[in-house]
């Protein structure tokens, strides 16, 4: 290595120095904070006192069961949902129901809700200054509305159907008055409406009533005209008297048809017993004859009397033979008459097969009668579903219209909320809080304060400290700086004790002789330092120039706060340079210029701001590493500067060089020795010789 130096990337903050810098002006931190502290005091102690009160509001139905005309559907209830509160915040806070209370209260005439008449001397210069906008430009009605809107808040107490209205005021009284007043002009909004809406409910149901009036009488006289035409007679059960006159036939004729089975069934049974010769004692016809029923009488008692005899007398005696022929003429009777049950069955089968053919006849005849009185029922129907929708239209209507023309004059209309909680006239300010303000203040101030010690040490560059504190050196040959002659007449100043240990001979080496060193020692950094200001930044140019004349790749970074680097390379003129690359303005490539008049490139000052670009110094390490690796050697012109300053400049590979135009200079001396004290004993000092500019440009090309 040729030079001396420390890792520059491996740098780090020293935060004992960090907040040192706060012990040390823990005086001038106080004072800044005591000082704001007393201002919020005075500025919170002679602030307005403001006042806040709230009134609340729940949503409900204020209909009770005993009232409500009909039960409610689906879509009459009223909106209790989320959505529907929240809706109820907007109507709140309208502006129609803000100029109702706000012309209620007189709000108008008084200072603070005026903001023109009550406008202080600095309001109105700000006004005349263009900084705000003049408040007599809006009507007073405005004004006040806008002033009702600051000092207002409503909204909804989250998961519940509570409104909360707030409202701040420098008037206590005010404060609770104007909620107050907002909820009770909201419920009368809200009766308001379900007036109107009831007056609109019977206006409308009027003509809508007459209307259907007419149009039931004209459906009844359709369906009695059809019934008429129709010959559709209603019987019993309210049923057409065809179909009527054919279930009653149905039934007859199903009667008729028993009764004639019946007949012809003890007819036929009756035949043949007597043609068997069975005994009609079992034959219910015979018996139920009253006829028969003495003559059997009249058997037994024969019977029971030849028993008798028969006990006493032969068979051949003349009484039993008298009473057996009295028993056969008996006998031959009940047969007689048996034969005349007989008849009158099968008569009365044939009476019932006629009655019942007649009926069939009869019956078919109602059938087709019943089948055309079927359709015209039809129509019949129709007509008088027709006529009792129109009925029980007309019928919902009528009720409902009764229902609102009572709550309208009975001017019964409550509306779906209530107050349950009214402003009180609040007795202590929520504004100003002087203890937490001047607390607040006071601690934000050291806080404040802090941070700015803080931040100007760590920008100072006062804070910053190598990661590893080892020195790499590799002597190259002391600068030797020769004392100059004195004339005799006048008497030599004390020399520096550096200049006093320094040989006579002037061994400032020219700049060829600096790029021989640099070129032959690899070093890969060439810090150059101008302890005389923006004339020595020629030497850093010159050298580099010289370099890159070797057919080295040649970078020099101007870190000089005037471009004295970099200007005369670019004629003069101004290019986005190293500001703008750690301002994060510009990438590599738009810093990157060539020399006019040599081969060498340059990154000049650039035009980003300078206090920004220093808060990211600490890539500047980063930067020159990239740089490296892309050139064979970079030159850094950094002005005046100390030990301290390009510490995070130097790495492994470094040069540093002084620029030296008269060695008597003072801050030569100064520079000299601050950097041997620092750890850089390997200097070389150069002495520009000749115009940076030479005569002849360049050809125009590219910075590769």
């Amino acid at each position: 290595m040729t030079g001396s130096g420390i890792k520059g990337s491996d740098v780090d903050v020293d935060l004992g120095t960090l907040f040192a810098s706060i012990i040390r002006d823990w005086r001038l931190i106080l004072a800044v904070a005591l000082g704001i502290t007393a201002l919020a005091f005075v500025l919170a102690w002679l602030a307005t006192p403001h006042f806040r009160a709230e009134t609340r509001i729940l949503i409900e139905t204020r209909e009770s069961v005993f009232t409500r005309p009909n039960p409610a559907g689906e879509a009459d209830k009223p909106i209790l949902d989320e959505e529907g509160v929240t809706s109820q915040v907007e109507v709140i806070s309208s502006t129609d129901l803000l100029k109702q209370v706000a012309a209620k209260l007189n709000l108008g005439k008084l200072p603070e809700f005026d903001e023109a008449a009550g406008m202080s001397l600095i309001g109105r210069v700000m006004v005349l200054a263009g900084l705000k906008s003049d408040p007599s430009e809006l009507a007073a009605e405005e004004r006040v509305l806008k002033t009702m809107r600051e000092k207002l808040r409503v909204y909804r107490v989250e998961r519940s159907r509570v409104i909360v209205i707030e409202f701040s005021s420098e008037n206590p009284k005010l404060a609770a008055d104007v909620p107050n007043a907002i909820a009770d002009a909201y419920l009368a909004v809200q009766r308001a409406a379900k007036l109107q809406s009831n007056a609109d409910a019977t206006e409308w149901l009027e003509p809508e009533i007459a209307d259907l009036r007419e149009r039931v009488k004209a459906a009844e006289t359709r369906v009695a005209d059809f019934r008429s035409q129709s010959d559709l007679l209603i019987g019993q059960n309210n049923s057409v008297l065809a179909t009527q006159q054919l279930s009653e036939m149905s039934t007859e004729l199903s009667r008729v048809r028993a009764g004639r089975a019946s007949a012809e069934a003890n007819a036929q049974s009756l035949r043949a017993a007597l043609a068997n010769g069975a005994s009609l004692e079992a034959m219910p016809e015979v018996l139920s004859s009253p006829l028969i029923q003495r003559l059997r009488e009249r058997q037994v008692q024969l019977k029971a009397d030849i028993a008798d005899l028969s006990t006493t007398l032969l068979d051949n005696h003349p009484r039993i033979k008298a009473l057996r022929s009295q028993l056969a003429d008996l006998d031959r009777q009940i047969a007689g008459e048996a034969m005349k049950v007989l008849k009158g069955l099968e008569t009365e089968a044939a009476t019932a097969r006629l009655r019942e053919e007649k009926l069939v006849v009869n019956l078919n005849a109602v059938k087709a009668e019943s089948s055309r009185v079927g359709d015209e029922e039809v129509e019949l129907r129709a007509l008088e579903r027709e006529a009792a929708s129109q009925r029980d239209l007309l019928e919902s209507y009528l009720t409902r219209y009764r229902e609102a023309a009572s709550r309208r004059d009975r001017s019964y209309l409550p509306a779906d909320a209530r107050i349950f909680s009214r402003a009180t006239q609040p007795s202590e300010p929520y504004f100003p809080k002087v203890v937490p303000i001047v607390a607040a203040a006071f601690v934000a101030s050291l806080l404040l304060m802090a941070m700015v010690t803080l931040l100007r040490e760590l920008f100072s560059g006062r804070a910053m400290r190598a990661a590893d504190d080892g020195r790499y050196f590799e002597p190259v040959g002391r600068v030797e700086m020769p004392e100059p002659a004195t004339p005799a007449s006048v008497a030599p100043e004390p020399a520096p004790p550096l200049l006093a240990r320094r040989a006579p001979n002037d061994n400032r080496l020219s700049v060829q002789g600096a790029a021989e060193r640099i070129i032959a020692g690899g070093a890969s950094r060439a810090i150059f330092i101008s302890p005389e200001g923006d004339e020595g930044a020629a030497s850093a140019v010159l050298v580099a120039r010289e370099v890159a004349d070797s057919g080295l790749r040649v970078m020099l970074l101007d870190l000089t706060s005037s471009g004295a680097a970099s200007l005369p390379m670019l004629d003069g003129e101004v290019l986005p340079g190293i500001t703008n690359l750690l301002a994060s303005e510009a990438q590599f490539a738009d810093v990157i210029h060539a020399d006019r008049y040599s081969d060498c490139h340059v990154i000049p000052v650039g035009t980003a701001n300078a206090a920004r670009a220093m808060r990211a110094a600490d890539r500047l390490p980063i930067i020159l590493e990239s740089l490296a690796t892309a050139y064979d050697v970079v030159v850094v012109e950094c002005g005046p500067a100390d030990a301290e300053g390009i510490r995070r400049l130097v790495a492994d590979g470094t040069q540093v060089l002084v620029s030296a135009l008269e060695l008597t200079d003072q801050s030569i001396a100064e520079t000299t020795r601050d950097l041997t004290d620092g750890g850089y004993s390997s200097l070389l000092m150069v002495k520009p010789e000749g115009d940076m500019t030479p005569t002849e440009p360049m050809p125009d090309r590219n910075a590769a």
